[in-house]
């Protein structure tokens, strides 16, 4: 038996959500975050009922030119495994059943509240992808921005510096998602994605109020086991330290040659034919390559527009440039 949580909805919370002639009012998401990276990820189960562990070659065997009647000594390749976690981003709903009858469409009002739910299940996988960090929330899974942030360690060759100081920089991710490169996973024996199960009406103790009172409520969970596994770091470019202030100066020459960063950052990935290669970057920095590259007197720096299946697709050199909220504008400087 549950407790019904002090974040329940109220009688103002319904009228809210009501149109004058009395039917759900369709609520406008305002709240709602472009992050399309859930989309391009590529998810595999994996081999731990925590994660996954990778096997990762970290030497070559020795090879020698020999003579004849000379021998060559043995040798060997190395290898390492490493363990990547998954987490378990999870919500519940609880509804006063009387609440959400009083309009009649009992399916049209959870609906309405559902959805703020994915929306926010959404926003926050879509952050912890990039920032999530064990070390700081053991909760979470580690995401890529702990696994590239400094580059005097040995991926340091896959961060590019912008030159931007101070704590209000961006950065713009190329990715190349891949079963060999770059990949979400889910523990073994789960289910893959967002689960949403619905419990119907169950009797729930009040979390307020008197103690130990009861009452029907419409119940729900939201579960999402993830986490990413990085199986190759060459497949991944973190173009860092783009200081916002500067670029929103709009200086010429660009604070930041966003196209010619992007440019260094292509030439990084070994083969793009590895997995499905895509930019990332938040709504200021896809304003800006946009002007950048209308401004600039070359061709446009291979910044392309596209339209696919209806949706306009920007893309440079053939790699989708897609639009991601969960990216901030508060980094601190990548050493």
């Amino acid at each position: 038996m549950a407790a019904l949580p002090t974040g329940a909805l109220t009688i103002a919370d319904w009228g809210k959500r009501v149109d004058p002639d009395g039917k759900i009012a369709t609520v406008i998401e305002l709240l709602a975050q472009t992050n399309e990276l859930l989309t391009d990820m590529k998810w595999l189960e994996g081999n731990l009922p925590t994660g996954h562990r990778s096997t990762v070659r970290t030497g070559l065997p020795a090879v020698t030119w020999r003579r004849i009647n000379n021998g060559v000594t043995p040798s060997k390749s190395t290898t390492a495994q490493i363990d990547e976690n998954a987490g378990i981003l999870e919500a519940w709903s609880e509804v006063d059943k009387d609440l959400a009858e009083l309009n009649g469409d009992i399916a049209a009002f959870r609906l309405s509240e559902a959805r703020a739910f994915l929306e926010a299940m959404n926003q926050q996988m879509s952050a912890v992808v990039f920032y999530g960090n064990q070390g700081l929330t053991p909760e979470e899974f580690n995401g890529l921005a702990p696994r590239y942030a400094d580059s005097t360690l040995g991926n340091g060759s896959n961060i590019i510096k912008a030159g931007g100081t101070g704590s209000d920089n961006t950065s713009i991710w190329l990715v190349v998602w891949g079963d060999q490169t770059v990949h979400g996973i889910f523990p073994k024996g789960s289910k893959a994605g967002l689960i949403h199960e619905d419990f119907g009406e169950q009797t729930v103790v009040v979390g307020t109020g008197i103690g130990g009172a009861r009452l029907r409520a419409y119940q729900e969970r939201f579960q999402w086991k993830a986490g990413i596994a990085v199986r190759d770091w060459r497949y991944v470019v973190r173009i860092c330290n783009i200081d916002i202030s500067n670029l929103v100066a709009d200086s010429t020459p660009f604070s930041a040659d966003l196209l010619k960063l992007m440019a260094k950052a292509w030439h990084r990935i070994p083969t793009m034919g590895m997995g499905t290669a895509v930019f990332y970057c938040n709504r200021t920095i896809q304003m800006w390559l946009d002007i950048q590259a209308r401004e600039t007197v070359t061709t446009g720096g291979q910044l392309k527009y596209e339209v696919v299946d209806g949706k306009p697709i920007t893309s440079f050199r053939g790699i989708p440039i897609r639009r991601c909220d969960a990216l901030l504008e508060t980094e601190a400087t990548v050493p």
